[in-house]
């Protein structure tokens, strides 16, 4: 077995998305997946202008396309009286940011990210289980589980949450919320599913909990996502998010949201970590990318979408960093990257932790957020302009954050001025 340009850690769509991009650069890629065979679990992933961008740059947007649906509006309800608060027109937002707004199947798009790799000449390997990693003379090194030692130029580490890579760096723990989400998915024979309309994203912000569908395949499914608060996470027990706190949560919203918990899968739930950011993701030649650098909570739905940018950016990076031998300056691409990455994650991993106590709000902090909300413009994309245009590149294209609007700018009763969040 030669020995790769670069090796990546995971399986995942982070690590598939950068074996691509990197296997694009000429590189030969290795990656190692523990996993027996390759696969992804769960329902529903939004992909924002940022990420369509970058599938459309890869070859692989109409193929995205084929597989997902692309809506056209995104609503924001509330969640106890079913009352719409503010929306999203995805079919301008797509004229202001020339990429669509796109929601697939997560296996549908790790399939895609396969199959490109697959074409590409990355070579996969599976039951491949990394416990440690280490520089040498010439770039860095992983032992698996079994013993055996892979050797490149350089390592990227997509091992997620948990990672192994990240000890490196820092010493830290991932970051409890307390909040559980579970999903489902239903056919489009079931009579839940002629009641919305498939051409919306929609989310019901209520007290401590929101619910969320959408379309996938083509409107085949709808896809349903309900989150809560744990009162047993908050009191420390180990048997937190089970059903009977789900339907205790949303025993209050409208018959709407209550009436799709039953299409949930009952028997599995996911607890909502995330981990404080951090500004160091390189390490020698090992670098983390994806979740083991900036694992967010999910409000504003970019976790996947910044492992993909990563992968991109870094990517583009070798590019601009390459003798016309072929050889790489890989400490000049590192460095770049680990120079504009890490304070755009940060951004997003802290707004996505205000925008999730935003939505789940309630008394009087509730009124005013809605009052906030229903007064923005339908056509105000200062909230997204900072996330969805394109992916910087140098720490100078980073565009600047939006203001927050204060939520004591909303008197109660009265229609708000000021405009709001997206």
């Amino acid at each position: 077995m030669s020995q790769p340009d670069v090796i990546v850690v995971g399986g995942g769509i982070g690590g598939l998305a950068s074996a691509f991009s990197l296997t694009r650069q000429s590189l030969g890629v290795r990656l190692l997946e523990s996993a027996s065979a390759f696969g992804e679990v769960g329902a529903g992933i939004q992909l924002a202008p940022n990420c369509t961008r970058i599938l459309d740059d890869y070859g692989l947007l109409d193929e995205a396309k084929s597989l997902g649906v692309v809506p056209d509006a995104m609503v924001m309800r509330d969640a106890v009286d079913g009352d719409e608060l503010t929306r999203l027109d995805l079919r301008h937002l797509e004229q202001r940011y020339g990429y669509p707004y796109l929601v697939i199947h997560r296996s549908d798009l790790h399939g895609l990210l396969l199959r490109a790799c697959e074409r590409a000449g990355v070579e996969l390997i599976n039951d491949a289980q990394v416990t440690s990693y280490e520089n040498t003379g010439a770039g860095a090194r992983v032992t698996l589980a079994s013993g055996e030692t892979h050797e490149a130029g350089v390592v990227i580490a997509a091992d997620g949450l948990h990672s192994v890579a990240r000890g490196l760096l820092v010493d830290d723990e991932p970051v409890s919320s307390a909040y559980v989400a579970y999903r489902g998915t239903v056919p489009a024979q079931q009579p839940r599913v002629k009641s919305v309309d498939l051409g919306e994203v929609a989310v019901y912000v209520g007290p401590r909990c929101h619910f969320v569908h959408y379309g996938l395949r083509g409107g085949e499914l709808l896809n349903q996502v309900a989150v809560f608060e744990s009162p047993k996470a908050l009191a420390g027990r180990d048997d937190w998010g089970t059903p009977d706190e789900l339907d205790a949560a949303f025993a209050d919203t409208c018959d709407f949201v209550r009436d799709g918990l039953p299409f949930m899968w009952r028997d599995k739930w996911w607890r909502m970590f995330d981990r404080d950011p951090i500004m160091q993701w390189v390490h020698g030649r090992i670098a983390l990318l994806g979740d083991s650098a900036h694992p967010p909570l999910q409000y504003i739905a970019q976790g996947a979408i910044m492992a993909i940018e990563d992968g991109w950016v870094l990517g583009e990076h070798v590019a601009r960093h390459r003798a016309e031998d072929g050889a790489v300056d890989w400490t000049a691409a590192l460095a770049a990257y680990g120079a504009v990455r890490p304070e755009h994650c940060r951004r997003v991993l802290t707004t996505s932790r205000a925008w999730g106590e935003l939505w789940h709000l309630d008394g009087l902090a509730r009124e005013r957020r809605n009052a906030l909300l229903r007064a923005r413009d339908t056509y105000d994309y200062s909230f997204t302009d900072w996330l969805y245009g394109p992916t910087a590149l140098t720490p100078d294209q980073e565009p600047e954050m939006f203001t927050p609007i204060p939520l004591s700018s909303a008197p109660v009763g009265e229609t708000a001025l000021a405009g709001g969040a997206a």
